[in-house]
Order: structure tokens, then C-alpha cells, then sequence
């Protein structure tokens, strides 16, 4: 037998040295902001802060207006507080169809000034949007009735508006569905016109 010793293994590499550092992965936001044009990612911010400043808008226009249109406009109305839920009703499909009617007509990338100007035009039936939503939940009455308290049925609010009007609610989904109704008639009457009319 020989005396010499068998050769040792070297030790292998840590890991650090046997693969290069990997990049981290970029985040969620990054991603975005990378895909997106800066004029879309400007756009799509814009188009946030409007919608949070329109719901902070509605919640004290809510607070604020509700009970004095229900309170001195509603019994003012034609018709007393059923007239004005039958107008108010009104208000939802007409403003529905004013936005779709403009928006629907924009592109941007086409004709960015005439998309502006359509947004614009929107503008109106937004505004008759959101008297509809104010009108319909100044009218909506707390879920639980230990919280229907004297300030509840106090002139103008919620449990004061159905107690003087206790079918409001149905003038004002009636309307809703006539409105609508006639809406889409004359949608599909003009559409069948033009199918008809001949091409020039």
C-alpha cells in the first residue's frame, strides 16, 4: 500500500459566483407606466380625479340639496312630489342617452380636439345624471328603523318624503321605463331608416 493520500474534491463555488446577480423585478405600477403612452397614463389620472371629485361632489349634493328640492322644489312641481319623481325618472334614460350618444363618438387618437369637444357635449347629460341620483337617494330611507329618527321625518327628508308620498317610488320607475321605452323605439326606427335608404 502506498502512503500517499487520495486527492481532495474542491469545494464548489458559492452561489454568488457561479450565477450573475438577477435583476429585480420591476413592479405592477412600472409595468403600467411602461406600457402606457404618457398621454394615455395622463388621461387615465385625469380621468380618476374626476371621478373621485364627482363622488365627493354627489355626497354633498346629497346632503346638502336633497332635502330642499324634496322639501320646497317637490311640492312647488306640477303634480306635487309625484310630478317631480315622474321628471326626475325622466332624467335617467335621457342623460344615460346624451353620454352614450357623444362619448361613443369620440377617438382620440384620430381627432384629439373634436373628442374634446364631444366630451363636452356630454356634459349636460352628466349633469342630468347626477340630479337624477341626488333626487333618488335623498329619497332613500336608512336601512334599519331604529335610525328612522325625528331628523328623518323632519320636511324634506327621506322618511318625511314617503310618508307624504308613499308611492313615489313608483312614479318615478314608471317613468323611468317609459322614457326608455320611447328612447329605444326611435333607436330602432332609425336604424331601420337607415338600413332602407339607399346608398348614394
Amino acid at each position: 500500500m502506498s502512503g500517499s493520500a487520495k486527492p481532495k474534491r474542491r469545494r464548489a463555488a458559492g452561489a454568488a459566483l457561479r450565477y450573475e446577480q438577477v435583476r429585480r423585478r420591476p413592479s405592477a405600477w412600472q409595468q403600467v407606466k411602461k406600457k402606457a403612452p404618457r398621454g394615455e397614463s395622463f388621461l387615465g389620472c385625469l380621468f380618476l380625479l374626476a371621478a373621485m371629485a364627482a363622488f365627493v361632489g354627489f355626497a354633498l349634493m346629497v346632503g346638502t340639496w336633497g332635502s330642499e328640492l324634496w322639501g320646497h322644489v317637490a311640492p312647488a312641481s306640477p303634480g306635487g312630489g309625484y310630478g317631480f319623481a315622474a321628471g326626475a325618472g325622466a332624467l335617467l334614460p335621457l342623460g344615460s342617452a346624451a353620454v352614450i350618444a357623444t362619448l361613443t363618438r369620440m377617438n382620440w387618437k384620430r381627432s384629439p380636439l373634436r373628442s374634446l369637444g364631444w366630451a363636452a357635449a356630454s356634459l349636460p347629460g352628466v349633469a342630468a345624471f347626477f340630479v337624477w341620483a341626488v333626487v333618488f337617494f335623498a329619497s332613500f330611507r336608512p336601512k334599519h328603523r331604529r335610525d328612522w329618527d325625528s331628523e328623518c321625518y323632519s320636511r324634506g327628508n327621506p322618511c318625511w318624503v314617503h310618508v307624504e308620498y308613499p308611492w313615489v317610488w313608483a312614479a318615478g320607475l314608471l317613468s323611468t321605463v317609459l322614457v326608455a321605452a320611447a328612447l329605444i323605439t326611435v333607436l330602432i326606427r332609425v336604424a331601420n331608416a337607415r338600413e332602407k335608404a339607399p346608398s348614394t
